[in-house]
């Protein structure tokens, strides 16, 4: 491999709300935003995140930290990976160039201070459903949803391992 590795470094890209803010004020073009668990990367995950980086020029990823995971109430269990080792492996994902832990409920003030051009999630939610949308869209912004990917679940590859 040629070139310095420390460029290739995935922590490069995992941001506190501070310097994601100095970042999105430098950016031309579409910003995007998606968030969500990410627990276990699935084809599933990579297809939202392939459709979200199509719909702008940089994406931005939320990623709920682990207390808001419990709150969200996904299982006893989860999340299964820690926050710092499922950021880092979605910063390693080229698509994505930020990525940002928020411990909120949800991630409105996340979507309000970065004012994202583009916000999107998966076909399991409606625009009237996506949380930070009206704010978008009041901005000019738009919203999309990128369908599922039949067959691919988090919850369903926790059932496999566990021979459910």
């Amino acid at each position: 491999m040629t070139g310095d590795i420390a460029a290739l470094d995935p922590r490069r890209k995992i941001l506190s709300w501070h310097a994601a803010r100095e970042w999105r004020r430098r950016q031309t073009g579409p910003v995007v935003f998606t968030n969500g668990v990410f627990d276990l990367l699935h084809p599933g995950h990579i297809d939202v995140l392939r459709g979200a980086r199509a719909e702008g020029k940089q994406l931005v990823v939320g990623l709920n930290a682990d207390a808001s995971v419990r709150r969200l109430n996904k299982g006893p269990d989860r999340p299964i990976r820690h926050e710092s080792e499922r950021a880092y492996v979605l910063a390693a994902l080229e698509l994505i160039d930020v990525v940002v832990v928020f411990d909120q409920d949800t991630p409105l003030e996340l979507v309000r201070q970065l004012e994202p051009d583009v916000i999107v999630k998966g076909g399991d939610y409606a625009p009237d459903t996506i949380v930070g949308a009206a704010e978008v869209i009041a901005r000019g912004g738009r919203v999309v949803i990128i369908p599922l990917t039949p067959g691919h679940s988090t919850t369903s590859t926790i059932e496999k391992l566990r021979g459910s």
